[in-house]
Formats: structure tokens, C-alpha cells, sequence
């Protein structure tokens, strides 16, 4: 058998099927008749596509702020509407805090202080914060209003709240009702 018939009878796939014949090699694209036309419309789709880049992340960076600030907005007057009822929230507190201390009986002081107690979640779900200074912490005038003071020959001491005589009120970062507190102040003691 010759070799022409060999390969034809490797390349036949079946009765049904057509001969198998290699593929063709690729073509070579033509070069275009104007390469430096072609290199200039590329450079400048290149410049559009840079510049709607551009474009577009200024305008995401513009939607970005203007978000922010509505929530800001959104949030200052909500706070501003909130604050008549915060600050009766916080005279609500005061005065369930007081009955608690000053009930005569066990049931009462509980029911009172669990008062309080919901009146203070109330307040810090509103964007309120107690200002509830502890003994020793020191003095802030920012929050606090000195009551009264309390000498003391501890120098370390001075400046330094000695007890709380009524709570303060804060209200996104804003002392609204300042906290009453009995300030230590250092006298050396004399001999």
C-alpha cells in the first residue's frame, strides 16, 4: 500500500464520518496599512478609560461623604429631639434613685432601685451617659460641679473626689446636667 493511502485510512473515522484532514495553519493578520493610526486610537481609548476611572472614583468618594453627613444630620437631630426627653428621663432616674435610698422597706428599696435601674438602660439606649463619679477618681470641672469640700493632708489626694452627692448627665459628649460631687482639697496639716 502507498504511503498517501496509509494516511487516509488513519484519518478515516468511520463510513459515516468525512476524512480527518489537519488543520490549516493560522493565518498572520495583515498589518494594517496605518500602524500609527491604529497605536493613537488604542493610546487615547487608554486615556478615556483612565479618565472614567477617575471619574468614577470621585464620584463614589462624593456619595461616601454625602452619606456620612446624612447620618451625622440624622443623628445630631435625633439627639437634639431626644434631648427634652432624655433630660426627664434622667429626672425620672434621680428621683426613683432617691426613693430606693430612702425606703423603709426591703420590697420597696428593690422595686425602686430596679426602677432606676430600667431608667438608666432607657437613657444609655438614647445616646446618654450617667456621669457617676467614684471615690478617689479624680476631679473633672468638665462634668462635674463641686458641692462641697473635704480637707485632706494627703497631697496625692488633692483634686480628688471624695463622694457623690448627685449624678451627672452627659449627652453625646456634651455635659448637660454636671455631676454634684464632694471634692478633697489638700491642707497640710498644721502642728
Amino acid at each position: 500500500m502507498s504511503e498517501s493511502v496509509v494516511r487516509q485510512a488513519e484519518e478515516f473515522d468511520g463510513p459515516t464520518s468525512p476524512i480527518r484532514r489537519p488543520p490549516a495553519p493560522p493565518e498572520t493578520p495583515a498589518e494594517p496599512a496605518d500602524s500609527a493610526g491604529l497605536q493613537q486610537t488604542l493610546t487615547r481609548l487608554v486615556e478615556q478609560v483612565e479618565d472614567l476611572s477617575r471619574v468614577i472614583a470621585r464620584q463614589a468618594g462624593t456619595i461616601e461623604r454625602l452619606t456620612d453627613d446624612a447620618k451625622s444630620r440624622a443623628q445630631q437631630e435625633r439627639a437634639g429631639a431626644d434631648l427634652p426627653l432624655v433630660v426627664e428621663l434622667f429626672a425620672l432616674h434621680g428621683d426613683a434613685a432617691a426613693c430606693a435610698a430612702t425606703a423603709e422597706s426591703d420590697r420597696e428599696r428593690a422595686a425602686f432601685t430596679a426602677l432606676a435601674t430600667r431608667m438608666e438602660r432607657l437613657l444609655t439606649g438614647r445616646g446618654a451617659t450617667l456621669v457617676t463619679p467614684r471615690p478617689g477618681d479624680p476631679f473633672d470641672s468638665l462634668t462635674m460641679e463641686a458641692g462641697d469640700v473635704a480637707p485632706t493632708d494627703d497631697p496625692t489626694a488633692d483634686r480628688s473626689i471624695e463622694a457623690l452627692v448627685q449624678p451627672g448627665l452627659s449627652v453625646g459628649g456634651r455635659s448637660v446636667r454636671p455631676a454634684n460631687v464632694v471634692v478633697r482639697v489638700h491642707r497640710p496639716a498644721t502642728d
